[in-house]
């Protein structure tokens, strides 16, 4: 048997074996199917051809087809539920089923009970035990079914993204563990307080011959990973320098795990950022629009609880919502790659990492790249295999409807990635990209955050709009944090694996074969990741 559907999903044509055909034409006139009336429509449907080729395989068997297919269904099942066996009769049941499905006053949550089928089965069951089946009924159950299970699946979903939210922005206490035992350790062992780095390799700070990577980050174990992974792919690890930038409270710890763990002959440089002069005695932009940022998204949010209490609101919508209550969106260390130019005054070229990747090939040759005139080299987001990650472009991050970002921007421009960027220091110094990202953060704060809701990336591609030059997309390979069925051919191929998302290498929550990724740069032997029970698992 084969089933044809019009493009216009008017005419359906079933053809038996023996060349019977039969046509339901769906009578909607000039109106448009919804998404939910053609689900329902197309559940209904599979329905009747599942059952449609059950019988017409039963009389097939038994030689004694006398009747054409929908006619058999109609008689085997009862002359009133397709009323009548004749076509014309037939091609009225779409009209009964889309009155059904189509009426307003039945939406409203409906509460799980007996009379409602759970499964498909009861469904089935139900239909054949009820005395005077008719397409009414067929509709009303079907629809109640179906509704009811939708809103169980919200619900699940739901609270999957609460669960995922709750565990991503908590600190594991293994990862506090550690922390805390690198403190102690800074504080009692001359060892873990040594300069970084030794004083005859300070030149190499300033020395523009070398390879410098930026990490700003509050995760000591983080940190190494990515230290760990660029040192040991890199081709010239003599001619590496990494800059590790963090706060206050993670200086200590930080620079203990470096002073005990180094990665020579590569440079490690550690400083927490009061230690830049510009950052303690100026005024920082940034950390002024932090301040009214929190205020305002703990008024205009509500809070998680008030969030999953929305019922109007799609699950995706509540996800992104909570994910903008994520800490790290209230990091500074997120907004730090804004004043490279005035962190690193003697240094021309730079390349800024995350603390969620992993390294996995030579970085050097990003040095060699021709940024054509161009401030910042990344990896375009808006075309590639994986549609889910490489399908963003400027309207996936900012608020169109709203008439500043609307007369400025083109909402189908291409979006690009944070997370591995070349940034030109002496292309920036020449524009005015830092005073536009401040502009734009105070812009969204006084719309009461309406032209965009989440993280450092849409001020970053307003601020750097005009100003990016596109980079092969094997030097970044995004979305691991977000999704567990990333080829892993591609993966083995990228220079650099990104896991951007809730599900970050050092969560219970990652993706267990995504995260070997990660783990092979840990040393579980060693005795600060043993005693605060760190393990691959």
């Amino acid at each position: 048997m084969q089933l044809h559907i019009s493009p216009s999903l008017r005419h359906i044509t079933v053809m038996t074996s023996k060349g019977v055909k039969e046509f339901i034409k769906v009578k909607v006139g000039s109106r448009k199917l919804s998404y939910k009336t053609f689900f329902y429509s197309l559940l209904l449907l599979t329905f009747l051809i599942r059952f449609i080729f059950v019988l017409s395989s039963v009389d097939i068997i038994d030689d004694h087809i006398k009747c054409s297919t929908i006619g058999c269904l109609g008689k085997k099942l009862s002359p009133s539920v397709l009323r009548g066996r004749n076509l014309q009769s037939a091609s009225d049941v779409p009209q009964v089923i889309y009155q059904i499905l189509e009426d307003s006053s039945s939406q409203d949550e409906i509460v799980g009970g007996p009379d409602i089928p759970q499964t498909l089965e009861e469904f089935v069951t139900s239909m054949k035990g009820s005395n005077r089946p008719n397409a009414k009924t067929f509709a009303i159950k079907l629809k109640n079914m179906i509704t009811l299970l939708e809103q169980r699946t919200r619900t699940a979903k739901v609270q999957e993204y609460l669960y995922r939210h709750v565990a991503s922005s908590s600190i594991p206490k293994n990862l506090h563990c550690l922390a805390l035992r690198l403190a102690h350790e800074h504080a009692t062992n001359a060892a873990a307080r040594l300069q970084l780095p030794l004083p005859e390799l300070v030149p190499t700070l300033v020395n523009n011959s070398y390879f410098h990577f930026v990490l700003a980050s509050d995760n000591i174990l983080a940190a190494s990973v990515v230290a760990t992974s660029l040192v040991y792919n890199s081709l010239r690890p003599e001619m590496v320098v990494i800059h590790i930038i963090t706060d206050r409270k993670t200086y200590s710890p930080m620079q203990a795990w470096f002073s005990l763990h180094r990665l020579a002959p590569a440079v490690i440089e550690v400083k927490a950022l009061h230690h830049f002069d510009w950052f303690a005695k100026g005024k920082v932009p940034v950390l002024e629009a932090m301040e009214k940022d929190q205020k305002a998204r703990a008024h205009f949010r509500g809070g998680s609880s008030a969030i999953v209490a929305n019922n109007t609101e799609k699950p995706h919508i509540i996800a992104a919502k909570l994910q903008a209550m994520s800490p790290k969106y209230n990091s500074l260390m997120n907004h730090v790659r804004i004043y490279l130019p005035q962190m690193f005054p003697s240094l021309n070229k730079v390349v800024f990492l995350d603390d969620d990747l992993v390294v996995q090939s030579d970085l050097s040759p990003l040095w060699e790249i021709d940024m054509h005139g161009k401030v910042n080299g990344a990896v375009a987001t808006c075309k590639g295999g994986d549609k889910f990650v490489m399908s963003k472009q400027f309207k996936s991050y900012l608020n169109f409807s709203h008439p500043l970002i609307s007369k400025n921007f083109n909402p189908n421009e291409c979006a690009w990635a944070y997370g591995m960027n070349i940034f030109d220091l002496e292309a920036w110094r020449k524009t005015n990209i830092s005073e536009n990202y401040h502009y734009w953060l105070e812009e969204n704060l006084k719309s009461d955050l309406s032209l965009w809701q989440l993280g450092t990336l849409p001020p970053g591609l307003i601020a750097f709009h005009g100003h990016v030059h596109v980079i092969d997309p094997f030097w970044h390979m995004l979305g691991l944090g977000y999704q567990e069925n990333t080829s892993a051919a591609d993966v083995e191929r990228a220079a650099v694996v990104h896991f951007n998302g809730r599900a970050k290498p050092w969560l219970d929550i990652a993706f267990p074969e995504l995260k070997k990724l990660w783990t092979k740069y840990i040393n579980y032997s060693d005795k600060f990741i043993k005693s605060c029970h760190i393990t691959a698992s």
